[in-house]
């Protein structure tokens, strides 16, 4: 039918290795699939067709000094790789139709410097190495488990779907912190416009009366005439604190005790371990299903897991089932892993499809962790209204009382 037909733009290759792109109609995405391979096309990428193609301006080259290589340009380059290995492509064939595809101009020199190593004899896993600011040490062990157990496309696949998923948390936790630091901003700014342009028109007045002020009033005027006179040495002294700070943090005792202490917290504690149970079982779930042994695999994940508590006690579970203990024994022990994970991980044994339960517990958490940054900004959102409603009104209220008390001079 007609009305239900769609127009795709789409990315392929001919039979010479040439990139062709352009438009389709199809009733879905598996029909315009079908409809290339009928050209004689194998598909790269196809999406439906939208968004102002008038915007679509080629500012790559001019602007690729200021291009970096985010996570999703390794996400779009897995799943395309996947494609024309699944196609039956060579690795460098492949990777020679990438470097057309690739948009990020500096993505581009990075496929280009894999393309060179890997025709000059290399597995595609050391290439990729040499690029570990891109490629995780989990990736590239992901992608050797691949290459020895010739299913590179399939662990490619795999390998796509969670960086997606992991992208897809963190993404989330960021744009629902975006409207409460929003009102952070604008209520800090509002309160320094009153601070340092507002009140200290009062103090003019209060001086010229000679009027002995409310103690509130009292340490507003101070506190404005601080930060009027003051800014550059509280701005400095923010900026000195912020740097060592963070120096401290980089350090591992400092990231330790930093990662100790966010534990400790009522709420972020078990915020901070239900992302890291979906980080740890998504990840070693996506290994063992690609074949990865369960030991090789545990020692990746300790990479994956950001918190350095739980990396640190993940050296003794890895002691323990090399062992010969199960897997779901010691993360118990450990204390930070919730009853409910340690029983999916159990059956998962007992039924010997740990990979699977692992995913499962993967996708529950990254659910349970959606639903408590929701809760969380729910609860944020109000409170961050009054807290600034507040200030503003003790603001308001101290100039008034000081303006009030002027009637009470005896004249």
């Amino acid at each position: 039918m007609k009305n239900s037909m769609q127009t795709f733009v789409y990315k392929a290759t001919d039979s010479a290795g040439k990139v062709v792109s352009g438009t389709l109609e199809a009733s879905g995405t598996k029909d315009a699939v079908a409809m290339l391979q009928d050209m004689g096309y194998i598909p790269i990428r196809i999406s439906p067709a939208g968004g102002h193609r008038w915007l679509n301006v080629d500012l790559s080259k001019s602007l690729s000094l200021f291009q970096r290589v985010s996570t999703k340009n390794v996400v779009t380059f897995t799943q395309d790789l996947s494609t024309l290995l699944g196609a039956g492509l060579p690795v460098d064939r492949a990777l020679a139709i990438l470097i057309d595809v690739a948009d990020n101009e500096k993505f581009k020199d990075v496929i280009g410097d894999i393309l060179k190593t890997v025709q000059g004899g290399s597995y595609l896993s050391d290439a990729l190495g040499k690029h570990p600011r891109i490629f995780s040490t989990f990736y590239v062990n992901m992608v050797r488990a691949g290459e020895a157990g010739s299913v590179l496309e399939s662990v490619l696949d795999r390998l796509s779907i969670f960086l997606e998923n992991s992208q897809d948390l963190r993404d989330y936790i960021k744009s629902s912190m975006v409207y409460p630091l929003f009102l952070v901003f604008v209520g800090g700014i509002s309160i320094i416009v009153l601070l340092t342009f507002v009140v200290p028109k009062f103090s003019i007045i209060f001086s010229d009366m000679g009027q002995a002020v409310p103690a509130s009033a009292r340490f507003l005027l101070g506190l404005s005439d601080v930060l009027k006179h003051y800014w550059f040495v509280i701005l400095g002294g923010l900026g000195a604190g912020y740097y060592f700070f963070m120096r401290y943090v980089s350090t591992p005792s400092g990231r330790l005790k930093m990662d100790q202490y966010k534990m400790k917290l009522p709420v972020s504690g078990d915020f901070v371990r239900k992302v890291e149970v979906a980080r740890f079982t998504r990840a070693l779930g996506t290994l063992t299903e690609s074949g990865v042994p369960i030991l090789q695999a545990l020692k990746l994940v300790t990479d994956i897991v950001s918190n350095q508590v739980i990396a640190r006690s993940m050296a003794n579970v890895y002691d323990r089932v090399k062992e010969g203990e199960r897997l779901s024994k010691p993360l118990s022990d450990m204390g930070l892993f919730p009853p409910l994970a340690i029983q999916i991980i159990t059956v998962g044994e007992e039924t010997g499809k740990l990979d699977e339960m692992l995913l499962r517990v993967a996708e529950n958490y990254e659910k349970v962790v959606r639903n408590m940054v929701r809760r969380f900004i729910s609860l944020l959102e109000p409170t961050m209204i009054l807290i600034m409603g507040l200030i503003v009104g003790f603001i308001v209220i101290s100039m008034l009382m000081a303006i009030f008390s002027m009637n009470e001079m005896p004249f």
